[in-house]
């Protein structure tokens, strides 16, 4: 998203761009950067606290926050941006802070409900402790902030204590070259192998609607730890049908490839997937989770919601989609009509007329 939005915004806007980085020194990005864009690494190195044990890393935190902040206010003071977008990480603490004579915009990627939560299968009294501490001075440091920008109007009606919360959706990627004919007997979900995901929740749909439809199949694309997901699909008796498969390069044609788009996600912070799948004429179905399926998906007309973690109705939609190939068709049209309204072209505009407000004030 960040690299989408910042070569529109350098390349077809004309905007003076800088990424600053705190981590990844000496390793090329990993999608195609502008070459208007300019890079500044200040290497502290937070990927480190990743291998430490919860309470190992604060004293290490600390002093990697000490030097964040006193490295970012230097490079801020040197760039004198107009605007300084925060995708509020550890540099919400101090940002609003730092003199720089720039406006202060923060750019959230995940609902309210899980910012800086952690899962509820890796979750202890001492973590759910600090999660509280953290998030009672939350509201105050986003309140300092020119705009907070979240992904889906759902979530923006979260934060009622705010009067600078502005709905700016992220954009499609790339514009889909493959569009689905909805008449391969084919189920798609795509997301990490992750407790979020609902992947659980989904094969054990999966078990009641191959019961009726033997000849359909589903496949999973994604990273992470597939085998509990893959034992309990054999468990179910659902193996042969059901195919875990890994992460792919070519998503988009895995997309064409399928009739029907499945997202069993307990939350999201937006669904980029359902998007991805309705602009190759994919119809979808998916849970009502928080944040982001009621925003995309109009019920009925694109695809259908879900009653959120329902799998019995989960299943009961899946069917009535493979049941009827008119259905899936007309769903599929109207939902890759639907995904337009996405292209980086209308959400590039979008950021340009916030970036305008906020220096005009």
């Amino acid at each position: 998203m960040l690299t989408t939005k910042a070569n529109y915004l350098a390349d077809e806007l004309g905007y003076e761009v800088t990424i600053i980085l705190t981590d990844g020194k000496g390793k090329e990005p990993f999608y195609p950067l502008s070459s208007r864009i300019k890079v500044v690494q200040l290497d502290i190195g937070f990927e480190e606290l990743w291998s430490l044990s919860f309470l190992k890393k604060i004293p290490v935190y600390l002093k990697k926050q000490r030097r964040y902040k006193k490295a970012l206010t230097q490079a801020l003071m040197q760039i004198r941006p107009d605007v300084t977008v925060s995708l509020l990480r550890r540099e919400i603490n101090f940002i609003c802070g730092i003199k720089d004579g720039s406006h202060k915009v923060g750019e959230l990627h995940v609902n309210r409900a899980n910012y800086r939560n952690f899962e509820a299968n890796d979750s202890n009294f001492i973590k759910n402790l600090f999660s509280k501490f953290w998030g009672a001075g939350l509201v105050k440091k986003l309140r300092q902030l020119d705009r907070l920008v979240v992904l889906t109007e759902e979530d923006k009606a979260n934060w009622g204590e705010l009067s600078n919360v502005v709905c700016i959706p992220n954009p499609l990627t790339s514009a889909s070259v493959s569009k689905s004919t909805t008449e391969n007997q084919r189920v798609i979900a795509v997301g990490r192998y992750v407790y979020q995901k609902g992947f659980d929740l989904l094969i054990e749909a999966w078990a009641r609607v191959s019961e009726s439809h033997p000849t359909w199949r589903l496949d999973v694309y994604g990273s992470g730890e597939r085998e509990p997901y893959l034992k309990q699909a054999e468990t179910l008796g659902v193996g042969q049908s059901c195919h875990l498969n890994e992460a792919v390069s070519n998503i988009g044609e895995k997309y064409a490839e399928s009739s029907i788009f499945v997202l069993s996600s307990r939350f999201e912070g937006f669904g980029m997937v359902l998007i991805e799948a309705m602009a190759c004429g994919v119809p979808v179905v998916s849970f009502a989770c928080p944040c982001g399926p009621r925003d995309i998906i109009d019920d009925g007309t694109t695809g259908f919601l879900v009653d959120n973690g329902n799998v019995e109705q989960l299943a009961e939609r899946l069917c009535r989609l493979m049941d009827d190939a008119d259905l899936r068709r007309q769903m599929g049209e109207r939902a890759l009509e639907a995904s337009r309204r996405y292209d980086i072209g209308s959400i590039g505009l979008q950021w340009k007329k916030l970036f305008e407000e906020v220096v005009k004030g």
